[in-house]
């Protein structure tokens, strides 16, 4: 398989979990496939046979590694490792905007208030977790990510 279609096809695997937290946030399939690990342990898998390779096997640009701004630059030069940085992206993005669901619903916050801070995790990580708790602030069910507060 090439890059390409690696790529186009680690994207749409994660479509349907982002409209099943979007769309049918409580359904038993969300709850059997987003919320149970599915994702996060067949997404992490890929991304570990792709840093395998480029570890192990030398698949990946010459001079690439993580200990330098330079090297990583170098390593995300070759298309195997975009696949494995965009896949550290879509695992983590994807894990906060499920636990946004999961805890706004424990905390009684309309899903409709949601899917904004959701959908800002999908497109843009960080603000979406930010605007999450935001909106929690601002909200009355506290800032902290502490789950037992």
């Amino acid at each position: 398989m090439n890059y390409e279609t690696g790529y186009m096809l680690i994207n749409l695997g994660v479509v349907p979990a982002w409209l099943l937290l979007f769309f049918a946030p409580q359904a038993s399939v969300t709850k059997r496939f987003v919320h149970s690990g599915l994702y996060p342990a067949l997404y992490g898998t890929i991304y570990m046979v792709l840093l395998a390779r480029a570890m192990f096997f030398g698949v990946g640009a010459e001079g690439g590694g993580m200990a330098s701004v330079a090297e990583m630059s170098v390593f995300f030069s070759h298309p195997n490792g975009i696949l494995i940085g965009w896949l550290h992206y879509l695992v983590f993005d994807l894990f906060v905007g499920s636990w946004i669901g999961r805890d706004g619903t424990r905390r009684g916050i309309a899903h409709w208030k949601l899917v904004p801070c959701q959908v800002s995790a999908l497109m843009f990580g960080p603000i979406g977790l930010l605007a999450y708790m935001m909106l929690r602030k601002f909200g009355g069910t506290g800032f902290s990510l502490d789950e037992t507060a």
